[in-house]
């Protein structure tokens, strides 16, 4: 017997394609009562009441005081700023999406990258103060993968050097520590309810606020600036979220504690699956009292038979859309590349990371079959490499 007989993987149908994630819909039928009030009413925007019933139903649901809703994620990150007039340097990670930094140059801001930690792959707080300059007023830290940053020593750092503290937590949704939602950190928190987020609104996005009065001025933000019809009190921007995505948004909140126990469930299958394969690290949570499981990376180490492009690859091979979050790295793209706190020099960790990265599908809808092929393609490299080192021997 061949040394590739060991190994089973079973072919894909033509249109059996795996994607790193599937947005996870509620039945359509359940959609057409909230579109027909809609129709009813004849409100599409400008806080029409959807609107306002999913700010109330998401507050309550994530357990937080205050919530703008908005168009997406990014226009409530570039707003955040805006709001809390931040201007100069940030320091922020090289590791995360690259509307984190995008943010920031739409804002005229210069970032300063940061590198992150080895085990959570969030900024690295023992790394922050030697990167504060007289220029920096605030850290955009990313809770990567939803799991939570270092906030106590992050706002140590920031009350130390009068410093605010704005928190991409696109990843974020319903993620609680033992002091209740990770959403109350720093001065304002931000989540994405694109399609690929463990809730969706279509394409969505909040920003958390710590009192109604900071509300007050980012819903005047998103919305032109306006107060009323003949007052406009800030050069604010369009980012209302529409009454179809607010409605949307009802609904999905009726599901999300199905998918959210559907992905627990994923995350443990894979981590009994890959749990002695060598050369494959998962990575740990971080103590959170409440996971979402938004994402399941794995490490691809130096002592695994193949690279992780040879991997990745592999799964493409077969209809299997693995996605290397995140590589490049922000700080490798041209307008950042050449800031100095973009130099791989400065950045080891995140670089290293950003070579091994692999995130494997993890959705409601994936079958247990689907999660065992994946799994079993991983395990089969090291299957298929044993039996070659012992005939070299």
């Amino acid at each position: 017997m061949s040394a590739s007989a060991t190994v089973r993987v079973v072919q894909p149908q033509a249109d059996e394609r795996i994607y790193v994630t599937q947005p996870h819909l509620a039945p359509l039928r359940e959609f057409i009562p909230y579109l027909e009030k809609i129709w009813d009413s004849k409100v599409l925007t400008n806080g029409g009441p959807f609107h306002h019933q999913l700010e109330k139903a998401l507050c309550e649901y994530l357990g937080v005081q205050h919530l703008a809703l908005f168009a997406n994620g990014t226009l409530a990150l570039v707003t955040a700023l805006q709001a809390l007039r931040i201007t100069g340097e940030v320091i922020t990670t090289p590791y995360s999406f690259v509307a984190t930094a995008h943010s920031l140059l739409w804002n005229g801001i210069k970032p300063v990258f940061v590198d992150v930690d080895p085990d959570t792959l969030n900024l690295d707080p023992a790394k922050i103060e030697a990167a504060i300059t007289p220029q920096t007023t605030a850290i955009m830290p990313v809770h990567c993968y939803g799991h939570p940053c270092d906030v106590d020593a992050i706002q140590k750092i920031a009350d130390n050097y009068n410093l605010r503290v704005i928190y991409d937590a696109a990843h974020a949704f319903g993620v609680q520590s033992e002091a209740g939602s990770v959403l109350q950190h720093g001065d304002l928190s931000v989540l994405s309810f694109h399609a690929t987020k463990v809730f969706n609104t279509f394409e969505g996005g909040a920003i958390i606020c710590p009192d109604a009065k900071t509300k007050q001025r980012i819903d005047h933000l998103k919305n032109f600036g306006f107060v009323d019809e003949v007052t406009v009190v800030a050069s604010g921007i369009n980012g209302k979220m529409s009454e179809i995505n607010a409605a949307f948004g009802m609904l999905q909140l009726q599901h999300i504690d199905a998918a959210l126990a559907r992905r627990k469930e994923i995350d443990a299958m894979y981590r009994e699956l890959l749990r002695d394969v060598p050369g494959i690290r998962c990575l740990p949570g971080v103590g959170e009292k409440t996971s979402n499981h938004a994402y399941f990376p794995i490490l691809v180490e130096a002592d695994y038979p193949i690279g992780r492009d040879a991997l990745y690859q592999k799964f493409r091979d077969n209809e299997i859309h693995a996605r290397r979050y995140f590589y490049p790295l922000i700080s490798d793209f041209p307008m950042y590349r050449g800031l100095p706190s973009a130099h791989r020099d400065n950045l080891p960790v995140a670089a290293d990371a950003a070579l091994k990265v692999l995130c494997l599908p993890i959705y409601p809808a994936l079958s247990n079959e689907n999660i065992e092929r994946i799994a079993d393609i991983v395990a089969g490299e090291v299957r298929i490499s044993a039996p070659l080192e012992a005939c070299m021997r």
